[in-house]
Order: structure tokens, then C-alpha cells, then sequence
């Protein structure tokens, strides 16, 4: 208490000073109009700048959570786009049909279900990326995995209850069916083990018109993956002399490395789809066998 008085003492002048000179702008600002409104209007400049950088900073710390509802609102559109939906045959016969489907006849062939990317790799030949959801969320073998902007990604290869491993497709065993957007024609796309920035596109025949800047997507001929999501664009056209099919660089479409929100993309048909695959096989060889 002491001190305080001995530093009222010391800086009287200047502490009276700025009390008088407080008064003195408070009949100024309050009996002027003129001065008052100057006042507010500068007051409210520097109440707008400092209530903004605060929003800035807090938003900062919310992002996290922002991202989190945004992936779950794409994943709801996601599930609404009509290429996840196909239409049934009943011109032969009435059945009753137990998969989801509309008052239009159109059943759900694809749903979709939103992850987090724990873990990530990019370097090695064979990538994996996991996320945080295992069969306890509904997530299986063979799913299809797309980024959070809607490009592939990789493919569901283990499943344990709360996490599944994907396999990249900077992974140079895994490969996706993939369409030139343009002209609808379709090959492999595979990693060749160098860049994790681009694929090589396969398989497309040379009559094809193909330029630079194609766009590259997901083809109709995969059980995975559902049509038409965004794989790449043709950054490099070359040749394969031994099978005179293109050799097309193409620049992924998915950031690996920056792999943080994703999609788990389910085929409701795909066990029906693959045991048909391997029964119609077998049946070959087995007609193949039998004497003729």
C-alpha cells in the first residue's frame, strides 16, 4: 500500500493530467455531435479489426472439427448421386426386391460411409494407408476408398473391428479400371513405383484419340469402384511398341500426401458380381475338359 502511494506521489502530474484529460474528451465526444460520431466511427474500426482476428484465431482452432462436418455432409451427397443407383429388369417377371430402393423401381447399387487416415505412407513400392473405421462400422474386404474431393484412392484389403488397411494405389501390385472421359474407351491404371504424383493408363488402343489434359475416371467395369469418379488427367502420351497400345502418364487426382478425409465406397452387388466371375470360369474349363 505503501507503494502505491509513493508512485501516486511521484507521478501526480502526469496521473492528473491524463484524469483531466479523460473528463475533457468525455464532454467532447458526449456533447458533440460531430466528435462523437468521429469517435464511434473509430471505435467501431478497431472493434471490427481486433473481433477479426479473434474469428481468425478460433476458426483456426475449429478447423479440425469443420472438416469432420463437411466430410460427413459430402458423404451424404455422395450417397445421393444417381450413379450409385441402377435400374431393375421386371419385364420378365415380378420379384421383390430386398436391397434399398425408390418409388421409380431404381434400387441403391452403392453407399458410402466417411473415414479419417490415421496412418499413410508414400515412399515405399508397396503403400498402405489406414483408417479409423473396421467391421464394427459395416466396412469390409474389397471396398473402394476415395479422397474427400472424390478421387480414388486404394482399395480395402483388411479389416480389423474399429480400423481397415488400404492398399494404395501407389501400391505397384494394385490397379484400377479406368476410362478416357472423352471418348469412354478404357484400360488399366497402375503404379509404376517412382513418382507418387502419376499412374500409368494401360490398354488403351492406339486408334484412340488422346490428348494432353484428358481427363481419366473410374470405368463402368469395376467392382469396386462406381463410375465416373476422377482418377487423373493425361499428363505424357507414349507408346508400347510390343502390343502397339498407348503408355499415358497420368497425374493423380488424389494428393497422397495429403490424405486426411475419405470415403468408403460399398458395391451391394459385388459378392453376386464375383461369384458369377468365378462360377462362369470354372463352367469354361470345365466345358473346355469334357470331350467334345
Amino acid at each position: 500500500m505503501r507503494n502505491i502511494f509513493l508512485f501516486i506521489r511521484r507521478y501526480r502530474t502526469i496521473l492528473t493530467f491524463l484524469i483531466l484529460q479523460g473528463v475533457a474528451l468525455w464532454f467532447l465526444f458526449n456533447y458533440n455531435r460531430f466528435h462523437r460520431a468521429k469517435f464511434l466511427g473509430v471505435a467501431n474500426e478497431m472493434t471490427g479489426r481486433i473481433n477479426s482476428q479473434y474469428n481468425r484465431v478460433e476458426d483456426y482452432f475449429f478447423l479440425r472439427l469443420e472438416n469432420q462436418r463437411l466430410n460427413r455432409l459430402n458423404d451424404s451427397l455422395l450417397n445421393l448421386l444417381p450413379r450409385n443407383f441402377a435400374s431393375k429388369d421386371t419385364t420378365v417377371q415380378v420379384v421383390e426386391d430386398s436391397v434399398m430402393s425408390d418409388t421409380t423401381g431404381k434400387y441403391r447399387r452403392y453407399i458410402s460411409r466417411p473415414a479419417v487416415v490415421v496412418y499413410n505412407t508414400v515412399n515405399a513400392k508397396k503403400n498402405y494407408f489406414q483408417i479409423n473405421r473396421g467391421a464394427n462400422q459395416g466396412i469390409k474386404d474389397n471396398m473402394a476408398v476415395i479422397s474427400s474431393d472424390g478421387s480414388a484412392a486404394g482399395i480395402v484389403v483388411n479389416v480389423s473391428a474399429n480400423f481397415s488397411q488400404v492398399m494404395s494405389l501407389l501400391h505397384i501390385q494394385n490397379s484400377v479400371s479406368a476410362s478416357l472421359k472423352r471418348s469412354g474407351d478404357f484400360g488399366t491404371a497402375e503404379w509404376d513405383g517412382n513418382d507418387p504424383r502419376f499412374l500409368i493408363l494401360k490398354r488403351i488402343p492406339k486408334t484412340t484419340e488422346v490428348k494432353k489434359g484428358d481427363t481419366v475416371l473410374t470405368s463402368s467395369v469395376s467392382f469396386n469402384f462406381p463410375p465416373g469418379y476422377m482418377v487423373g488427367t493425361i499428363s505424357e502420351i507414349n507408346f508400347d511398341n510390343a502390343n502397339g497400345m498407348y503408355l499415358l502418364k497420368v497425374k493423380t487426382s488424389a494428393n497422397f500426401y495429403n490424405l486426411q478425409q475419405v470415403h468408403v465406397i460399398e458395391n451391394l452387388d459385388y459378392n453376386e458380381q464375383v461369384k458369377l466371375n468365378a462360377e462362369t470360369k470354372v463352367k469354361i474349363e470345365q466345358v473346355k475338359k469334357s470331350p467334345r
